[in-house]
This record gives structure tokens, C-alpha cells and sequence, in this order.
């Protein structure tokens, strides 16, 4: 099968690669579509050490089934399926809890790290436990079944920050899972949401999906502004989508006291935080790791249009220009949001 392989970091190959055999209780899926995620464009270049070479990277992927394995009942071969990036064992402490994200031997598909070696879907095959497979709704493309992924994060993030009707919150950093965190607060019912960035750009695509207020990040008066659209109190909640110093303590001090912090970007391994705001206004202040089986609700909510992706992808482009698209995302190209190859 041809396969997109990075074959030294910064450098992309497509060659023939052995399709992958079939474990019982897997299948094997042709994939139609897979998204470059910004954990893959971030680990191209070795910086994250996930993604070691020679490894076959994706896992934003939709496709048909194409072969059955040994113990698999409730598919049939032709079946439009997404599948999630995770591969939990079904047995451990975690997935018992249903905290599939935190399996105790959790593999990520296009991961190569110290630990594993798990190739994706950037090829025109790849094999996934069949647990983690998800019916394609009729009304749904390939291309979009890509997103859910990307979508499912954002979900996520929204589902443990506990969103109320009355609530104010703020979104920092208008990426793709920043812009997803948006419509996802808004579908869970959140009453106004503040988008913060510093490019103009995704400040507006921002309040065309659903933001209240834009605020650019560089601006002094930012907090004031938080302030006087909450009655002086501060956000409810928060999502920090970047994950550096200077916009997770720009996260804690959005925050209205008892309010949630919820980080979902990780750029940086470690950052100084403000422990005594944190304590004295009673701050919670947590993680979101992936995301834990919501991909039956927002196959819906992209159904429905509660969440739209469309406005989100980029470009659709053959495999075959997977090196190109890679590097225009890695040196920031403007405009460039999500990228979509197809085998």
C-alpha cells in the first residue's frame, strides 16, 4: 500500500509499505480521509519526541471497512466508520471508570515514542480495534468524519469544565480546537463566549462561529473588558487552548472566583503559575486530556450544524502532497487552518 512515511524528521516520503496484518477483534479500514493535526505538524520536527522515524502518522481519519478480523460480529465490510486516536485496553482501572483517555495502556494511532510505535492513517490502510469504530451518519462526507477527532477534544473539554445556561466564558487561543471549543460551549448551552487571540483572522472566523465579544491579546485593557462583560466578577470558565506562561496566567486571571480553568494546550512542558491567586480565589483548575467517548455526540452535533467544520478545513489534498502540506502548516502559512490528505 502507498504510505505516507516520515522517514527522518522534517522529511516526508510516500512509498509502498506492507498492509497491516489483522489481530483478532480488528478490522481494517481504507482510509478516505485524514486530517494533519497540530500534534503531528509540532512533532515533525522531532521537538515532542512522539513521533521518532520512520513512523506513518494520522489520526483524524474516516473510511469504509475493508476486511474483518477474527471476532468481529457487529460490522460488515463497506461500512463507513471514523475511529477514535485512541487505543484503550477495555480492561484497565480507567476504562472500567469509562475514562478511556487515561488507559493505564493507552497507544495514540501515529505515535512512535519510547514507549510504542502505533502507525496512523496517512496511507491508503490502517488496522483499529473494532471498539473504537463509529458509524458514519449518511449526511456526513469523509472529509468531515476527519474532524471528529479535532471535534471530540473541544467536546470534551466543554463536558468537564460543567457548562451552565447562565455562564460566561472565555476561549484563549482561536486555533482549530479553540474555534471547535467555541461552538462546543455554545451547543452545551453556554450563554456568551469571549474569544482571545492575536491575529485579526481568527479573531473574526471566531465570531462568525459563534463568539460574543473578540478580544485581540494584545490589548491592555483586556482584563477591564472581561470584567465589565461580567458584572465585575470574571469569567465563569475558561479554556486555555495554547499552553505557554503568559496565556494560562492571562487564563487565571479571567476568572471569576470559584471559576473553572480548564488547560487543553500543551506547547509548553512546564509554566509558572500564580499559586496564590489560584488558592485565595478558589480556582479549579484543571486538565483535558483527548476526549472519552463522545464521538456518538458530536457525529451529531456536525449533523445537526450545531458545529461546523466545513468553514475550518483548509484544503483537500492527494497524498501524494502530504511533505508539501506538512511544511506550509509548520512554517505557519496565513490562513491555513485544517489540512485534509487523502489517499
Amino acid at each position: 500500500m502507498k504510505s505516507l512515511v516520515l522517514e527522518k524528521y522534517n522529511e516526508f516520503t510516500l512509498r509502498d509499505t506492507e498492509i497491516p496484518p489483522l489481530k483478532p477483534g480488528w478490522v481494517l479500514i481504507k482510509v478516505e480521509a485524514c486530517g494533519i493535526c497540530g500534534s503531528d505538524v509540532h512533532g515533525m520536527d522531532g521537538s515532542t519526541g512522539r513521533r521518532q522515524p520512520p513512523v506513518i502518522m494520522g489520526h483524524e481519519a474516516s473510511g469504509t471497512i475493508s476486511e474483518l478480523g477474527k471476532n468481529v460480529t457487529n460490522w460488515k465490510i463497506g461500512d463507513r466508520v471514523t475511529f477514535d486516536s485512541t487505543i484503550s485496553c477495555g480492561e484497565c482501572f480507567y476504562c472500567q471508570r469509562s475514562d478511556i483517555n487515561l488507559c493505564d495502556n493507552r497507544r495514540v494511532l501515529g505515535v512512535s515514542c519510547d514507549e510504542y510505535r502505533q502507525n496512523g492513517a496517512f496511507a491508503e490502510f490502517v488496522a483499529v480495534p473494532a471498539h473504537i469504530l463509529y458509524a458514519i451518519p449518511e449526511n456526513i462526507s469523509f472529509e468531515q468524519a476527519a474532524m471528529i477527532e479535532a471535534v471530540s477534544v473541544a467536546v470534551h473539554a466543554a463536558a468537564i469544565s460543567s457548562v451552565n445556561a447562565s455562564d460566561t466564558a472565555v476561549v484563549i487561543g482561536c486555533g482549530m480546537i479553540g474555534l471547535l471549543g467555541i461552538q462546543a460551549l455554545k451547543a452545551a448551552g453556554c450563554r456568551k463566549v469571549i474569544a482571545i487571540d492575536q491575529v485579526d483572522e481568527k479573531l473574526n472566523l471566531a465570531m462568525e462561529l459563534g463568539a460574543s465579544l473578540i478580544l485581540n491579546s494584545t490589548d491592555p485593557n483586556i482584563i477591564q473588558k472581561i470584567q465589565s462583560e461580567t458584572n465585575n466578577r470574571g469569567a465563569d470558565l475558561v479554556l486555555e487552548v495554547v499552553g505557554i506562561e503568559p496565556t494560562v496566567n492571562l487564563a487565571i486571571d479571567c476568572t471569576r472566583k470559584g471559576g473553572t480553568v480548564t488547560l487543553i494546550g500543551n506547547l509548553a512542558p512546564e509554566v509558572k503559575l500564580p499559586l496564590q491567586k489560584v488558592v485565595t480565589r478558589q480556582l479549579k483548575l484543571q486538565g483535558s486530556c483527548a476526549s472519552a467517548g463522545e464521538y456518538p455526540l458530536c457525529l451529531e452535533l456536525i449533523a445537526s450544524g450545531k458545529i461546523k467544520v466545513d468553514r475550518l478545513i483548509s484544503k483537500v489534498a492527494p497524498l501524494e502532497e502530504g511533505n508539501e502540506w506538512f511544511h506550509r502548516l509548520y512554517n505557519k502559512e496565513a490562513g491555513l487552518m485544517k489540512v485534509i490528505l487523502k489517499p
